[in-house]
């Protein structure tokens, strides 16, 4: 495994993102995030297996839209795929492009992958309860001043201290 590259300085890559954000608002006419593509793949998943019930449900029918264009290309899945590839190669340029498990020492392998999988499904129930993921509710949110959107990220980073000193103790 060789060196890998020193990290860049998170204050570049923030005023980078914050660029990023500001030229899709500008190019797109609205700003960036990750769960509208999810529910697209999930909304074209759904209507492959059952057209009926697709075409049927009112929360569906806004993504399957008249059916002149494919749920497919929305902008949002190609930004979510823009970011996967981006995150590759990133990661070969860097040199940390390898397979490990990041845990603690009296972690379990077996045990980091069930706290990341049960990590996802809540993160996932909370996207839907707050209408939006974390860069959607707070990037974009944030920027156009929504009040839900700074007491969402409020209390993220609440949970998240208040959850530091017990997920601390599995990777002393």
């Amino acid at each position: 495994m060789k060196a890998s590259k020193s990290y860049w300085n998170p204050y570049f890559c923030g005023i980078g993102l914050g660029l990023v954000l500001l030229l899709t608002f500008v190019v797109m006419g609205r700003g960036i995030g990750a769960s509208g593509a999810m529910t697209s793949v999930v909304v074209t998943g759904v209507h492959s297996v059952s057209k009926t019930h697709a075409e049927a449900n009112i929360f569906y029918q806004g993504y399957l839209g008249d059916g002149t264009v494919h749920p497919l290309k929305d902008w949002l899945v190609f930004e979510v795929l823009g970011v996967l590839v981006g995150g590759l190669i990133s990661g070969v340029l860097a040199g940390r492009l390898y397979w490990k498990v990041e845990r603690g020492p009296g972690l379990k392998i077996a045990a980091r992958f069930g706290f990341a999988f049960l990590g996802g499904v809540i993160m996932a129930f909370g996207t839907k309860l707050a209408r939006g993921c974390t860069s959607g509710q707070a990037l974009t949110g944030g920027a156009m001043m929504n009040v839900g959107s700074w007491v969402f990220m409020l209390a993220l980073f609440a949970g998240a201290y208040a959850m530091a000193g017990v997920v601390k103790k599995l990777w002393l």
